[in-house]
């Protein structure tokens, strides 16, 4: 592999260039010949993150024709210094995650508040609240508002549990793409 110091004409030049591989390595531009990649077979775990880097394009390409997640994208884009299409394609493959179920309030009474910080690498689109019984059975759920002020969301509760009901609280959080995090916390 030979290191080069190409004319500023040339500065910019990345990638493939007839049988000649052009980049930047730790500030320094280097060339080399393209791989031969004769006789490698791709493993099913190549070939499942090929489909979804594939689904991931055919999302961000789908993104950015619509005029809303556009305006989303390009903010978040800017904010970073990155490109637009970067971002979509770092949305498609980052799921939100449920951080924190807070229970500090809830008793098990109707209209006490269930706090969740749920994130996302972009926008966490939804957070729903589902309350279980020990047998699975669902005694209640919907979805939480968003507080702006504390960063939550926040799930008002409308059924009243009996003293002392074991349940299981199940958050989901929604993302722009559609992924969706689960996190179950026991309250008894």
């Amino acid at each position: 592999m030979a290191k080069v110091k190409l004319n500023p004409t040339f500065d910019a030049i990345q990638g493939k260039v007839g049988g000649l591989v052009y980049k930047r390595w730790e500030g320094e531009e280097i060339v080399s010949r393209m791989p031969d990649r004769t006789g490698i077979v791709a493993t099913a775990n190549q070939l499942a993150q090929q489909e979804r880097f594939r689904l991931a394009a055919v999302y961000g390409k789908a993104a950015l024709a619509d005029p809303e997640s556009r305006e989303v994208y390009q903010d978040m884009a800017g904010k970073r210094g990155i490109p637009v299409f970067s971002v979509t394609l770092s949305d498609f493959l980052n799921a939100p995650a449920v951080d924190e179920i807070d229970l500090s309030t809830y008793t098990g009474k109707a209209a006490e508040v269930i706090r969740v910080r749920a994130s996302d690498d972009v926008e966490v689109k939804g957070v729903s609240v589902t309350i279980r019984a020990q047998g699975g059975a669902v005694l209640e759920e919907g979805a939480a508002v968003f507080a702006t002020s504390a960063g939550t969301w926040n799930y008002t509760t409308t059924t009243a549990l009996p003293a002392g009901q074991p349940v299981s609280i199940e958050v989901s959080a929604t993302d722009r793409p559609g992924h969706k995090a689960t996190k179950i916390q026991p309250r008894s």
